[in-house]
C-alpha cells in the first residue's frame, strides 16, 4: 500500500494541507474539533511523520549514526559489536530514535560519510568507535559542529565527550593472576595496532611484565580467528614457547584453543589461555575460557544516553563506564 501523506489526510478530512500540517504539529489556528478529527483520520490511515522532512524543516532527524571501519564479514562474528549495538538499540528505541549503521573500508570513506550525513541532515549525531592514535575523525567532527560521542577514551578524545572502560587495571589483574599460578613466559595476542585501547593494553602488559619478572612475547592480529591462529602457531612453535597466552578478544582466544589442540598441547596442563571480552563463546568451548568481561550491552546503553542527550542540546561529561572483571574458568591452571 502507498504510504499515506498529508495530502491524503487533507482529502479525507475535506480541509487544506496547511490545516492538516497545523493540526499534526500542534500549532495554533485550528479548532479543537477539527484538530481531533484530523488526528483521528491520521491514526486510522497509519500516517507517521517523515524523519527526513522533519530534519529539513529545521527539526531533529530522530536518527543517530554509527560508522564502523571494519570488514563486514568480521563484524558479524565478533560478539563485542553485536552486544554493543544491542545496548545502543535498546536505549534509542525507548526514546523513539533510530540507529543508522554503515560499514566502510577505510578512514577517508568514514569521514566522507560523516560529511554527507551532516549535509543531508540524515542524523543528529554519531558514535565514534575504534578510536585511533592521531585520529582525524575527531577533527572532522569538531569542524562540522556535529554532535559526537567517542566509545572509548580517555586518551585521544580531541575535545569530544567520551565513555570508556578501564583498559589498564584488568591487564594488571590478569598478569598477577597468571604469575600467582607460576607462569613466567606470558604472551599477548593483541588486536589491531594503532587503536588507543590496544596501545594502553600493550603498555600495561609490558610494564606489568617488567615489574612481575615475566618474559613477554606476542604478536598482533585483526580480531579474527584466522589471524590469531597464525600468531598462536608461531608462538607455540618457538624455542621458548609461552606457558600462557592472553588474547584481545573471545574469537581469537577460541582460535588459540583450537591451535593448541591441533598441536597436541593440552589446556591448561601445558598452556593457559585468557580471553578479553567475555561472551557465550567463552563458556561453550571445552575447556571453558577464563575471560575478562563486563556488561557490553549496558555500556552501549550508556553511550546511547550520552549521545541522545548531546544531540538534544543537554550537557554531557566524559566518564569511565566500568572496569572489566576476571572470571577464572577451566582454561587456566598452574604451570606443570
Amino acid at each position: 500500500m502507498k504510504r499515506p501523506t498529508i495530502a491524503d489526510i487533507a482529502r479525507r478530512a475535506g480541509v487544506t494541507k496547511s490545516t492538516v500540517s497545523f493540526a499534526l504539529n500542534d500549532r495554533p489556528g485550528v479548532s479543537d474539533t477539527t484538530r481531533a478529527r484530523i488526528l483521528a483520520i491520521a491514526r486510522e490511515m497509519g500516517w507517521q511523520p517523515s524523519r527526513t522532512a522533519r530534519a529539513l524543516s529545521g527539526g531533529r532527524a530522530g536518527v543517530l549514526g554509527l560508522v564502523v571501519d571494519r570488514p563486514a564479514r568480521t563484524l558479524g562474528v565478533e560478539p563485542f559489536y553485536m552486544q554493543l549495538i544491542s545496548g545502543i538499540e535498546a536505549e534509542l528505541s525507548s526514546r523513539d530514535i533510530a540507529l543508522l549503521l554503515q560499514v566502510t573500508d577505510d578512514a577517508r570513506t568514514q569521514e566522507a560519510t560523516y560529511r554527507r550525513w551532516w549535509a543531508e541532515r540524515r542524523v543528529d549525531g554519531v558514535f565514534v568507535v575504534d578510536l585511533r592514535v592521531d585520529d582525524e575523525r575527531t577533527k572532522v567532527l569538531t569542524e562540522l559542529g556535529m554532535p559526537a560521542v567517542v566509545v572509548g577514551g580517555p586518551h585521544g578524545l580531541g575535545g569530544l565527550p567520551g565513555v570508556w572502560n578501564d583498559e589498564v587495571a584488568p591487564v594488571r589483574s590478569v598478569m598477577e593472576y597468571l604469575v600467582a599460578l607460576g607462569h613466567r613466559r606470558i604472551a599477548r595476542v593483541a588486536g589491531l595496532p594503532g587503536l588507543w585501547h590496544t596501545v594502553m593494553r600493550d603498555e600495561e602488559f609490558e610494564r606489568a611484565a617488567r615489574e612481575l619478572g615475566v618474559t613477554p612475547s606476542g604478536g598482533t592480529a585483526d580480531y579474527t580467528g584466522d589471524a590469531a591462529a597464525r600468531v598462536t602457531r608461531r608462538l607455540l612453535a618457538s624455542s621458548a614457547p609461552p606457558t600462557a597466552i592472553v588474547y584481545d578478544n573471545d574469537v581469537m582466544a577460541v582460535a588459540g584453543l583450537g591451535v593448541a589442540a591441533e598441536m597436541n598441547i593440552r589446556v591448561p596442563d601445558r598452556l593457559s589461555i585468557v580471553a578479553w571480552d567475555d561472551s557465550a563463546l567463552c563458556r561453550l568451548v571445552h575447556p571453558p575460557l577464563t575471560a575478562v568481561g563486563l556488561d557490553i550491552a549496558a555500556y552501549g546503553a550508556e553511550v546511547a544516553r550520552c549521545l541522545a542527550d548531546l544531540a538534544a542540546g543537554r550537557p554531557v561529561t566524559s566518564a569511565c563506564h566500568a572496569t572489566a572483571v576476571l572470571s577464572p574458568r577451566g582454561s587456566t591452571g598452574p604451570v606443570r
